[in-house]
């Protein structure tokens, strides 16, 4: 979306804000027109993202680098502003950079690399887009890192991950069924039309036990229930602030979906949103604690 897009003021022109109300009257039909290219494109998704689990190595690394190329090139694209080619160029060297690194063993020297940079990317946005810019690269730049941080971790890399995958994908699939199901009361229908209550708590206790689930079946050894718990619930409630947050982001900017990659789910945003939310909370309290590994913070109490 361009600048004639907006008004003078920067707010959503008219066309963006037909777009929201055609987008809330969907939602409040409660129906599943669009399950059926949900439904494939989550297969195709989730089959190479598992894929790319099972492999590890460069092929994981690689596989969420192009992610993250993907979300940088979006949200310079949803703020506009200036130089946007050159902003994407230097995010796609910035977040070779920190994956590579953080792949190796350097997260902190990745991490200085990627704020460098997105520094620069700043600076080529214009005075109006400079803070956007900023944010928009270390966003990509936090899923990369955390997620290598994490599959790269000894013994429990994997499972961490798998753990990841199936919180953020429970809540997602859950909200989605409980609240066309459930229905009630919107959560916050001036940022995202179809979110409800019902949906969210629904999305958030089922993305919390699967979460759960995985941990206690997938070999962790010697592991406290309690604590995975309330990590689980607190990275599945997490998802759904992604989600919002970047629904905010949209709203502001005045369009509808982040670009058109995925059928049925717009673009790569807003597949990944909840999960680098809950991926970066994972790889923060695995770091905080301190113990043998990123991963292994998160499920040894």
């Amino acid at each position: 979306m361009n600048e004639t897009d907006r008004d003078e003021r920067g707010a959503p022109a008219p066309v963006a804000r037909e777009e929201g109300d055609a987008q809330a009257s969907k939602a409040k039909s409660g129906g599943f027109g669009d399950l059926v290219p949900r439904v494939v494109s989550a297969v195709v998704l989730v089959a190479l993202a598992v894929a790319a689990l099972i492999v590890g190595g460069h092929v994981f690394a690689l596989f969420w680098l192009i992610a993250a190329f993907a979300v940088n090139w979006e949200w310079q694209g949803l703020i506009g502003g200036e130089r946007r080619l050159a902003r994407v160029v230097i995010g796609a060297v910035a977040l070779s950079a920190a994956a590579g690194f953080t792949h190796g063993g350097e997260t902190v020297r990745g991490l200085f690399v990627l704020i460098s940079l997105a520094g620069v990317v700043a600076i080529l946005a214009g005075p109006s887009r400079r803070l956007w810019a900023f944010v928009g690269l270390i966003y990509a730049g936090a899923l990369v890192v955390s997620v290598c941080a994490l599959r790269d971790s000894p013994d429990v890399g994997l499972l961490a991950v798998a753990w990841l995958f199936a919180l953020v994908w429970g809540t997602d699939v859950f909200a989605y069924f409980g609240g066309r199901m459930i229905g009630g009361p919107k959560l916050w229908p001036r940022v995202s039309a179809g979110k409800t209550w019902s949906g969210t708590i629904t999305g958030v206790l089922s993305g919390a036990l699967l979460g759960l689930a995985v941990v206690h079946f997938g070999g962790a050894g010697p592991t406290k229930s309690p604590p995975i718990f309330l990590a689980s619930l607190a990275a599945a409630a997490l998802a759904q602030v992604g989600d919002l947050g970047e629904s905010m982001v949209k709203r502001r900017f005045g369009v509808k979906d982040s670009s058109h990659l995925i059928p049925g789910h717009g673009g790569v945003m807003d597949r990944l949103d909840g999960f680098i939310f809950a991926s970066v909370f994972a790889a923060l309290l695995g770091a905080f604690r301190g113990l043998s590994s990123t991963a292994a913070g998160v499920f040894f109490w």
